[in-house]
């Protein structure tokens, strides 16, 4: 009862730590408001201050263990890369919390033999949920990108700067790009220099087109030079890398489907099997010789996954 009772407390906390990520403001936005004159934020940040004390000590204890690690650093990226509104604390605890969740889950129902596998699941799973994020946003943002060159380049020939021409870039276009490219703006209206905003957009989005127009501009602001010819140039590249992809997706789309399935029914079946017939498949964990065919089995599904998204991969 009491283990049921500990499992219940970790999966409330793990919701509020998800809520407070979901509908939180991070601090350093908190911060460029009220240096830019909001009213509005310096009233919140005065509230927040009265009710610091209702903030997860959970969160702020592992952030203060973990500061200054490596993993804690690229843990931060990706969290900033999925635009997720959480400390590397909150996301650390709430792994912690879904992966004895997950386990939790198998011991009610009484299938010692997977708990491992919840406690692995719950472990992965929201590192996956950030790859998704992250993946999904850095797509929409490549493929926003040719759009956006072509305002900028506009915006250069009517006579903006190109400060003026990224301010355009933020108010015209969609999110993300007009998230990361106000964030932009804003860092070089506090005084934050060109290259350093820039290296930061390119840490939050680290694209490789991107990285050729940070480029370009860059040399454009030290040798001088037409940089409206230049990014129209790289526009057109990159409109047209965007169509090719396309289509290769969509004609490899079969494939990566048909590996997709073929990874996953191992494990749903197994899942399926030990659900409903525990005892059957219970001989696998039992014996060494079933732990030898686990492993060889997942090193050849790993394997097989591994050369089809090869065969399917086509760079361009």
């Amino acid at each position: 009862m009491s283990i049921l009772l500990i499992g219940g407390g970790l999966v409330i906390l793990a919701v509020v730590l998800l809520i407070v990520g979901l509908t939180g403001k991070p601090e350093g936005q908190d911060l460029v408001e009220e240096r830019l004159g909001d009213k509005e934020a310096k009233r919140k940040k005065k509230e927040k201050k009265k009710s610091e004390k209702q903030e997860s000590m959970i969160g702020a204890a592992v952030d203060r263990a973990v500061e200054g690690r490596g993993f804690a650093k690229n843990l931060a990226d990706q969290l900033a890369q999925a635009n997720m509104k959480w400390t590397v604390g909150e996301f650390l605890t709430l792994t912690a919390t879904v992966s004895i969740g997950g386990g939790l889950i198998f011991y009610v129902m009484k299938r010692a033999f997977l708990i491992p596998v919840g406690v692995l699941v719950g472990f992965f799973l929201p590192r996956m949920y950030i790859g998704f994020k992250k993946s999904a946003r850095l797509k929409s943002f490549n493929n926003q990108l040719g759009d956006a060159l072509n305002l900028m380049v506009n915006s250069l020939r009517a006579g903006y700067s190109s400060t003026q021409a990224m301010e355009s870039i933020a108010n015209e276009m969609p999110a993300p790009i007009s998230e990361e490219f106000g964030r932009v703006v804003l860092e070089m209206q506090l005084g934050v220099p060109f290259d350093t905003a820039m290296a930061n957009l390119l840490r939050r989005m680290p694209s490789a087109d991107m990285d050729l127009i940070i480029t370009a501009m860059s040399v454009q602001r030290e040798v001088g030079g037409n940089l409206a010819e230049v990014l129209d140039s790289i526009s057109f590249t990159i409109r047209e890398r965007v169509r090719i992809k396309g289509e290769i997706k969509a004609m490899t789309s079969q494939g990566r489907i048909t590996g997709t399935m073929v990874t996953l029914i191992p494990f749903a079946l197994g899942v399926f099997i030990g659900a409903v017939n525990p005892d059957y498949i219970g001989h696998l964990f039992a014996d060494p010789c079933g732990w030898i065919m686990i492993g060889i089995g997942l090193a050849m599904i790993g394997l097989g996954y591994f050369v089809m998204n090869k065969i399917v991969s086509i760079e361009v």
